[in-house]
Order: C-alpha cells, then sequence, then structure tokens
C-alpha cells in the first residue's frame, strides 16, 4: 500500500508535468502570430496593435560569438567565469543553464571566447540547433554559440519568441541532417514582435512562470523516483 501510495503520486506529477508541456506547446502557437499574420489568436487584453516582423540582427546592440580555451592549459580552466558548451542547455527550457565548466580571465585573453553581460540571449548555432538561454548572468561560451546582447526588446519576450521561430524551424527540417545554422543566416531570421513594451512583458513573465511551473513537477517527480528506489 505504501508503495502503491508513491507510485500514485508518481503518476499524479507525471500527468501534471506533460500537460503543462503540452499546455505551453499550445500556448505558444496561439499567443505568437501565425505565419502571414500579424496579430496572435490569444491575447492579453487591452492590446489591439499589429505585431512587427524584426530580424535578430536588429533586437541585439552587441553580437557576440565564442571560442574554446586551450584545454592542455591550466591557467585558463577552474575560474570562476561560467563558459557554457551545447550541452549545459536544455532544449525544452530556457532559464535553466548549469554550467559544468570555468575560466579564467586569461583564458578570456588568450582565446576567441568573449565576456559576455548578463541579460543576454546565448543561441545554440552548431551541434543542437533549436536551444537557447536566457543568461541573467555574466558567462563566456564555446563556437557553438551567438549571443544577442543589449537588447532593444524585452529579454524574456525575445528568448521566447525565437525558441518558437527555432522550433518551428527545426519541424520544417525534420529527418534532413542539420549540423549548423551559419551565424549570418540566424541573424537574418524573424521574430514577430508587438509594439508595445508591456505586451512583450507580459507575455515574457507568463511564459516564464509556465516553465517555473514545468521544472517544480520535473523536480518532485524526481525527488519521488529517488525516494522509491532508497526506501
Amino acid at each position: 500500500s505504501f508503495f502503491l501510495m508513491i507510485d500514485n503520486t508518481i503518476t499524479l506529477h507525471q500527468r501534471k508535468l506533460e500537460s503543462m508541456k503540452l499546455l505551453k506547446k499550445s500556448l505558444l502557437q496561439k499567443m505568437f502570430p501565425k505565419s502571414g499574420e500579424t496579430v496572435p489568436e490569444v491575447r492579453f487584453p487591452g492590446f489591439t496593435d499589429a505585431w512587427e516582423q524584426r530580424k535578430l540582427s536588429n533586437i541585439a546592440e552587441k553580437i557576440y560569438g565564442g571560442g574554446t580555451p586551450k584545454t592542455a592549459v591550466e591557467a585558463y580552466w577552474n575560474g570562476k567565469i561560467p563558459w557554457i558548451q551545447s550541452k549545459d542547455v536544455n532544449e525544452d527550457d530556457v532559464l535553466s543553464v548549469v554550467p559544468q565548466k570555468r575560466i579564467t580571465e586569461e583564458a578570456i585573453a588568450n582565446s576567441a571566447t568573449k565576456l559576455i553581460p548578463g541579460n543576454s540571449i546565448a543561441i545554440v548555432t552548431r551541434v543542437g540547433v533549436g536551444k537557447l538561454a536566457y543568461m541573467p548572468f555574466s558567462y563566456c561560451t564555446s563556437q557553438d554559440f551567438l549571443s544577442l546582447s543589449k537588447l532593444s526588446i524585452n529579454g524574456m519576450f525575445a528568448t521566447y519568441a525565437i525558441y518558437k521561430m527555432l522550433q518551428a524551424a527545426k519541424r520544417e527540417t525534420q529527418g534532413t541532417s542539420i549540423k549548423g545554422i551559419p551565424i549570418t543566416e540566424m541573424l537574418d531570421k524573424t521574430i514577430s514582435v508587438p509594439s508595445d513594451t508591456r505586451e512583450q512583458e507580459k507575455i515574457g513573465t507568463f511564459f516564464r512562470n509556465i516553465d517555473h511551473t514545468i521544472t517544480l513537477h520535473q523536480r518532485k517527480v524526481e525527488i519521488l523516483h529517488k525516494l522509491k528506489k532508497s526506501l
């Protein structure tokens, strides 16, 4: 009876998790305009203006690439500066980046990697296309990334708009072998943006809260599985 109760609780949280993922997927389709349209199907009250198309190159004042410091030089590694790789980014979670490695200022001075300010968006352009992350802290990346910094639109909104665009591009090329997207091609891609910054902020906050709820259920499922195994 005890283990049945644990299994039932796991199933409950698993269902809530899958339900939230489906809700997010559905709302991403409805709260952003469809291709060729200028207004979304579902909208917060009080907003009526048409959305506009903007290239990624036009939403960031600064654009950064990345690089890898020489792994053989010990003085470059185990520093205090987060250095992220594609595997540190989860495709379904734009908010949870866990840098596995950290580098030193000396590494930045002697490699192609750059120190990127916080509140930037890191987009994977090579292996792992479709992954991106909103970075609230300063960081460096490998050469697999393109980072958009000093954004002219709400950062959280931009993150989800780009996520939706990349997921659509990934679906269109399903079954084909894509090893990456050239930086010039990525910067030429467009997203739909509402002119009112309040609408941008509301949408960004809304999807961030959904992702936080998804993460909460995911953690509960993981904890319950560990508890069951231990008991």
